[in-house]
């Protein structure tokens, strides 16, 4: 072999080398950063999970009971106030000083509801005044009730305020509020008993303010309406201060929600 070829074949074989070299540098930096990316995702995934642990422990919890409202007999001469007496039982819950008389003489606007030619029934708006005499009458719907128990508060120098709540569901009604220890009213039935419609009339008074009922506008009123003070939950039950019972009443969680969509998902709180 001559020089020339000597030398040709010894620069080829160092050109192999170097590029060797080169590549194994770059393979190596390839991995590295493939390990560095893995190790951050492993960071993000241990983030999410700790941030996913520290959510859960502000999760609504399982089970909770507000001991702190009073249960009042519902009873003569009140004997169809049953949103009164939530009403009562809500407010002396809140440090309020006040009894069912007194929200029933004073706050409570009723409007009579009369039959006329034999078949044709007048009365007021559900959503403005309540029907009828609270002795014997039909009842009232959430928004003419927050406005009469506002009109209380103030009167007594209260800062707090009724919150008419719509559409809201039970489980939010339960974290937002029954887990912090705030009793809501709702409108179910008694005894939760499957509920029908009793009266229709011709509506003859609406409170503008609250309401956007129309005189003349067809209202009706179902059969076994009623007004609880829901104070807790767990599992499978709820649990209200029931003046019907005049006691702490327990409800099967579906059957519940089923008689507060019936009566339109009304709730009221005091905060």
């Amino acid at each position: 072999m001559n020089n020339k070829k000597k030398w040709l074949l010894i620069l080829l074989l160092v050109v192999g080398l170097v590029l060797t070299v080169a590549v194994t540098a770059i393979v190596s930096i390839n991995n590295s950063d493939t390990v560095n990316g893995d190790s951050s995702t492993n960071d993000n995934v241990q983030s999410n999970e700790a941030e996913t642990d520290r959510q859960n422990d502000n999760a609504m919890p399982s089970s909770h009971i507000i001991d702190n409202v009073p249960v009042i007999k519902q009873e003569s001469p009140l004997n169809a106030g049953c949103e009164t007496y939530a009403c009562t039982m809500l407010l002396q819950s809140q440090g309020i000083d006040m009894d069912q008389f007194e929200f029933a003489n004073e706050y409570l606007v009723q409007k009579p509801i009369y039959c006329s030619g034999g078949e044709n029934w007048y009365g007021p708006d559900m959503d403005s005044a309540y029907v009828g005499e609270i002795e014997w009458g039909y009842g009232v719907n959430s928004p003419a009730m927050g406005k009469f128990m506002n009109q209380m508060l103030t009167d007594k120098g209260s800062e707090k305020r009724a919150q008419v709540l719509s559409n809201v569901e039970l489980e939010q009604l339960c974290k937002g509020y029954i887990a912090n220890d705030i009793p809501v009213m709702i409108w179910a039935t008694t005894n939760m008993q499957e509920p029908y419609v009793m009266r229709i009339w011709s509506i003859n008074y609406v409170d503008e303010e609250i309401s956007d009922a129309q005189i003349g506008d067809a209202e009706q009123w179902l059969q076994n309406e009623h007004c609880l003070v829901l104070i807790g939950y767990d599992e499978l039950n709820y649990y209200f201060a029931d003046s019907v019972a005049g006691d702490v009443s327990v409800f099967d969680k579906e059957t519940v929600k089923i008689r507060y969509e019936e009566l339109d998902m009304q709730a009221i709180v005091v905060k």
